[in-house]
Protein backbone atom coordinates (compact mmCIF):
# COMPACT_ATOMS: atom_id res chain seq x y z
CA UNK A 1 0.00 0.00 0.00
CA UNK A 2 1.39 3.40 -0.94
CA UNK A 3 0.47 6.71 0.61
CA UNK A 4 0.59 10.08 -1.07
CA UNK A 5 3.12 12.43 0.44
CA UNK A 6 2.39 16.13 0.46
CA UNK A 7 5.49 18.09 -0.42
CA UNK A 8 5.90 21.00 2.00
CA UNK A 9 8.14 23.91 1.02
CA UNK A 10 9.55 26.62 3.22
CA UNK A 11 8.90 30.22 2.26
CA UNK A 12 12.62 30.60 1.52
CA UNK A 13 12.39 27.70 -0.96
CA UNK A 14 9.41 29.40 -2.58
CA UNK A 15 11.32 32.67 -2.96
CA UNK A 16 14.25 30.82 -4.54
CA UNK A 17 11.98 28.94 -6.97
CA UNK A 18 10.20 32.19 -7.81
CA UNK A 19 13.53 33.92 -8.47
CA UNK A 20 14.49 31.22 -10.99
CA UNK A 21 11.07 30.78 -12.56
CA UNK A 22 9.74 32.25 -15.79
CA UNK A 23 6.23 31.68 -14.42
CA UNK A 24 4.53 33.44 -11.53
CA UNK A 25 4.19 31.11 -8.57
CA UNK A 26 1.70 31.23 -5.74
CA UNK A 27 2.53 30.02 -2.23
CA UNK A 28 -0.06 28.77 0.24
CA UNK A 29 0.77 27.03 3.49
CA UNK A 30 3.86 25.27 2.16
CA UNK A 31 2.46 24.41 -1.28
CA UNK A 32 3.59 26.10 -4.48
CA UNK A 33 1.37 26.47 -7.52
CA UNK A 34 2.11 27.80 -11.00
CA UNK A 35 -0.30 30.60 -11.89
CA UNK A 36 -2.20 30.26 -15.16
CA UNK A 37 -1.31 32.46 -18.10
CA UNK A 38 -4.05 34.60 -19.55
CA UNK A 39 -5.61 35.30 -22.93
CA UNK A 40 -5.23 38.53 -24.85
CA UNK A 41 -8.69 39.65 -23.66
CA UNK A 42 -7.61 38.92 -20.08
CA UNK A 43 -4.47 41.01 -20.52
CA UNK A 44 -6.41 43.82 -22.18
CA UNK A 45 -9.04 43.92 -19.41
CA UNK A 46 -6.29 43.96 -16.78
CA UNK A 47 -4.51 46.80 -18.56
CA UNK A 48 -7.74 48.78 -18.96
CA UNK A 49 -8.60 48.40 -15.27
CA UNK A 50 -5.09 49.47 -14.24
CA UNK A 51 -5.37 52.54 -16.45
CA UNK A 52 -8.80 53.52 -15.11
CA UNK A 53 -7.72 53.02 -11.49
CA UNK A 54 -4.52 55.00 -11.97
CA UNK A 55 -6.39 57.89 -13.61
CA UNK A 56 -9.01 57.93 -10.86
CA UNK A 57 -6.58 57.60 -7.95
CA UNK A 58 -3.47 59.47 -9.12
CA UNK A 59 -1.90 61.45 -6.30
CA UNK A 60 -4.01 59.62 -3.69
CA UNK A 61 -3.06 55.95 -4.00
CA UNK A 62 -0.47 53.77 -5.73
CA UNK A 63 -1.73 51.34 -8.39
CA UNK A 64 0.30 48.17 -9.03
CA UNK A 65 0.15 45.67 -11.89
CA UNK A 66 0.16 41.89 -11.59
CA UNK A 67 3.90 42.04 -11.00
CA UNK A 68 3.25 43.14 -7.41
CA UNK A 69 3.04 40.25 -4.97
CA UNK A 70 0.50 40.41 -2.14
CA UNK A 71 0.99 38.42 1.06
CA UNK A 72 -1.83 37.49 3.40
CA UNK A 73 0.01 36.63 6.60
CA UNK A 74 -3.12 35.28 8.35
CA UNK A 75 -3.57 32.50 5.78
CA UNK A 76 0.04 32.13 4.57
CA UNK A 77 -0.87 33.00 0.97
CA UNK A 78 1.43 34.92 -1.37
CA UNK A 79 -0.03 35.61 -4.78
CA UNK A 80 -0.04 38.00 -7.73
CA UNK A 81 -3.47 39.64 -8.16
CA UNK A 82 -4.16 41.23 -11.55
CA UNK A 83 -3.94 44.59 -9.82
CA UNK A 84 -3.49 46.16 -6.39
CA UNK A 85 -4.14 49.59 -4.93
CA UNK A 86 -2.36 50.86 -1.84
CA UNK A 87 -3.51 54.10 -0.25
CA UNK A 88 -0.73 55.42 1.97
CA UNK A 89 2.72 53.94 2.20
CA UNK A 90 3.03 50.32 1.10
CA UNK A 91 3.77 47.91 3.94
CA UNK A 92 5.73 44.79 3.13
CA UNK A 93 5.95 41.39 4.75
CA UNK A 94 8.60 40.66 7.36
CA UNK A 95 9.40 37.43 5.48
CA UNK A 96 9.27 38.97 1.98
CA UNK A 97 10.25 42.56 1.38
CA UNK A 98 8.77 42.34 -2.14
CA UNK A 99 5.26 41.43 -0.96
CA UNK A 100 2.63 44.07 -0.13
CA UNK A 101 0.58 43.42 3.00
CA UNK A 102 -1.73 46.45 3.06
CA UNK A 103 -3.70 46.77 -0.18
CA UNK A 104 -6.90 48.84 -0.09
CA UNK A 105 -8.30 47.38 -3.33
CA UNK A 106 -7.46 44.22 -5.25
CA UNK A 107 -8.80 43.16 -8.61
CA UNK A 108 -8.88 39.89 -10.48
CA UNK A 109 -9.85 39.33 -14.12
CA UNK A 110 -11.50 35.93 -14.33
CA UNK A 111 -10.68 33.20 -16.81
CA UNK A 112 -12.16 29.79 -17.45
CA UNK A 113 -9.49 28.14 -15.36
CA UNK A 114 -9.44 30.61 -12.44
CA UNK A 115 -12.99 31.95 -12.04
CA UNK A 116 -14.10 29.54 -9.32
CA UNK A 117 -10.87 30.09 -7.36
CA UNK A 118 -11.04 33.91 -7.79
CA UNK A 119 -14.64 34.02 -6.53
CA UNK A 120 -14.16 31.38 -3.81
CA UNK A 121 -11.03 30.37 -1.97
CA UNK A 122 -8.83 33.25 -3.15
CA UNK A 123 -11.50 35.80 -2.22
CA UNK A 124 -11.73 34.17 1.22
CA UNK A 125 -7.97 34.69 1.67
CA UNK A 126 -8.20 38.32 0.53
CA UNK A 127 -10.94 39.07 3.08
CA UNK A 128 -8.41 38.38 5.87
CA UNK A 129 -6.48 41.56 4.98
CA UNK A 130 -7.49 44.22 7.54
CA UNK A 131 -6.54 47.05 5.15
CA UNK A 132 -8.68 45.73 2.30
CA UNK A 133 -11.75 47.78 1.40
CA UNK A 134 -12.79 46.09 -1.85
CA UNK A 135 -12.13 43.27 -4.27
CA UNK A 136 -13.19 43.82 -7.87
CA UNK A 137 -13.79 40.67 -9.89
CA UNK A 138 -13.83 41.52 -13.60
CA UNK A 139 -15.64 39.02 -15.82
CA UNK A 140 -13.90 37.69 -18.92
CA UNK A 141 -17.25 36.56 -20.38
CA UNK A 142 -19.52 39.62 -20.21
CA UNK A 143 -19.37 43.29 -19.17
CA UNK A 144 -19.73 42.67 -15.45
CA UNK A 145 -17.82 43.60 -12.33
CA UNK A 146 -18.50 41.88 -9.02
CA UNK A 147 -17.74 44.32 -6.22
CA UNK A 148 -17.02 42.76 -2.84
CA UNK A 149 -16.64 45.65 -0.41
CA UNK A 150 -16.24 46.04 3.32
CA UNK A 151 -19.05 47.99 4.93
CA UNK A 152 -19.34 48.37 8.71
CA UNK A 153 -17.31 45.22 9.34
CA UNK A 154 -19.32 43.09 6.90
CA UNK A 155 -18.71 42.15 3.27
CA UNK A 156 -21.26 43.39 0.73
CA UNK A 157 -21.48 41.87 -2.79
CA UNK A 158 -22.85 43.80 -5.78
CA UNK A 159 -22.99 42.79 -9.43
CA UNK A 160 -22.57 45.67 -11.88
CA UNK A 161 -23.31 45.28 -15.58
CA UNK A 162 -23.19 47.37 -18.76
CA UNK A 163 -24.59 50.85 -18.20
CA UNK A 164 -23.83 50.81 -14.46
CA UNK A 165 -21.23 52.71 -12.46
CA UNK A 166 -18.85 51.26 -9.89
CA UNK A 167 -18.50 53.55 -6.87
CA UNK A 168 -16.41 53.02 -3.77
CA UNK A 169 -16.27 55.22 -0.69
CA UNK A 170 -12.82 54.05 0.46
CA UNK A 171 -10.88 54.89 -1.54
CA UNK A 172 -13.23 57.31 -3.25
CA UNK A 173 -13.55 55.89 -6.74
CA UNK A 174 -15.94 55.92 -9.69
CA UNK A 175 -15.52 53.67 -12.77
CA UNK A 176 -18.07 53.06 -15.53
CA UNK A 177 -18.45 49.40 -16.49
CA UNK A 178 -18.86 50.47 -20.14
CA UNK A 179 -15.58 52.42 -20.01
CA UNK A 180 -13.71 49.36 -18.77
CA UNK A 181 -15.03 47.10 -21.54
CA UNK A 182 -14.96 49.66 -24.38
CA UNK A 183 -13.26 48.21 -27.47
CA UNK A 184 -12.41 44.85 -25.86
CA UNK A 185 -13.46 41.63 -27.58
CA UNK A 186 -14.29 39.18 -24.82
CA UNK A 187 -13.31 35.53 -24.79
CA UNK A 188 -15.91 33.20 -26.27
CA UNK A 189 -17.62 30.84 -23.86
Amino acid sequence: MSTARRLHHSYEEYLELLRRSDTKLEFCDGEIFAMAGGTLAHAELGGAMLSLLRSALIGRCKVYSSDAKVRIEATDLSTFPDGSVVCGEPATSAVDRHAITNPSVLFEVTSRSTEDYDRGEKLSHYKQLSSLQAVLIVSHRRPQITVVSRREGQWDVRELRAGEILTLARPELTVAVDELYRGITLDPE
